[in-house]
């Protein structure tokens, strides 16, 4: 999901259309997806006559409904995104629920790509015995898939009779970090594609022989499940893994708003949009916060945003999601982003950010 966000937020170019729903994973749910779609597709179609010649919005309207017509509705997650320009045509699936809608702009909208590394907790589990090893990619409390090539891995190596005893003799140990060694690999390999962090599942005297062989310690929680849940089911074990990842996240949640709270006292926090929108432009931004569900259209004229209401959303020119604008932008100057439940930034209008010096 990195690479993908990484390639499309640098794309800058015009009629980049992007195209937001939710979605089933299940039947027969998932069966009313394409009528979905096809609405939202028709949406995109009706705005691309109306704003473009005929022929340049002939083209895009068969590139999307070429790549709609692609689309296996029985393999959805719970939200769908379609990004189309003159070069671009692709989609991705993404287990969170989203705001259907369309938006034509110069950029793609990747907020719901950003919202869910960011928000939502993508995780692998590992489910480690000396015996036996599975990974599970989680989001949240959800099961997002159970690995099964090359996991679930089996130890063809170590012989178990005697583990029980008080002392493991030399050879066992040998062979057990030559057997977490090579359980790691395959999580690097894995972890290459989609670099998500990693919560181990497993009895206390494996967690720090596993960290003894890791290869990037730093991607590990510092936390572990503990207990052998190599015959769980996978549902269960993730509901467990869970608790442990919310209340990491509750942690480091409530540290990013101390921050916000210091920066307001220090005069490093500006609440005016327009006032973080040219600090943003000078690379003068280190963190924006938002609250959850904030979206505002708006025009940029003479490089000041000016808000519009919600019905001239579609209008041309009006950018369809400001601060999605400003995350981005951010994120090029290498500023990240912290979202926030609802309410949390009340007395800021939902959004604020931190100024590096």
């Amino acid at each position: 999901m990195k690479t993908t966000l990484k390639k499309l937020k640098n794309i800058s170019s015009e009629n980049c259309i992007t195209v937001i729903m939710n979605s089933h994973r299940t039947k027969p749910d998932y069966l009313k997806d394409e009528l979905t779609l096809k609405n939202l597709v028709k949406e995109a179609e009706n705005r691309l006559l109306a704003d473009l010649p005929k022929r340049d919005a002939t083209v895009l309207i068969a590139k999307l409904k070429t790549l709609a017509a692609q689309i296996d509705h029985s393999l959805n997650l719970d939200s769908l995104i379609l990004f189309v320009n003159e070069d671009i045509s692709e989609f991705l699936r993404l287990p969170i629920q989203v705001v259907d809608r369309v938006v034509i702009d110069d950029t793609f909208s990747t907020r719901d790509l950003i919202r869910t590394m960011h928000i939502e907790s993508n995780y692998y589990v590992l489910v480690l015995s000396q015996e036996k090893v599975r990974l599970i990619e989680a989001l949240n409390d959800k099961v997002v898939k159970e690995f099964k090539s090359p996991f679930p891995i089996v130890n063809t190596q170590f012989d178990n009779k005697n583990t029980m005893e008080p002392v493991v003799s030399s050879r066992q140990r040998n062979l057990i970090a030559e057997f977490f060694n090579q359980v790691d690999k395959e999580v690097n390999t894995i972890r290459n594609q989609n670099p998500l962090p990693v919560l181990i599942s497993t009895v206390e005297e494996n967690y720090p022989e596993y960290l003894k062989v890791a290869d990037e310690k730093h991607s590990i929680y510092s936390m572990f499940l503990n207990k052998n849940r190599i015959l769980e089911k996978d549902h269960a074990i993730v509901s467990e893994a869970w608790k442990m990842v919310e209340a990491y996240n509750t942690e480091r949640n409530n540290e990013r708003k101390s921050e916000l709270l210091k920066a307001v006292s220090e005069n490093k926090f500006l609440s005016d949009t327009n006032e973080i929108w040219r600090a943003i432009s000078e690379g003068k931004i280190q963190t924006l916060f938002i609250e959850q569900g904030l979206f505002q259209p708006a025009l940029i004229e003479d490089n000041e945003i000016v808000y519009v209401s919600e019905d001239h959303r579609s209008d041309k020119d009006v950018i369809d999601d400001i601060y999605d604008e400003m995350i981005v932008l951010n994120m090029n100057f290498g500023g990240d982003v912290v979202f926030l439940p609802k309410g949390e930034l009340s007395k800021f209008n939902g959004f604020g950010a931190i100024t590096r010096y």
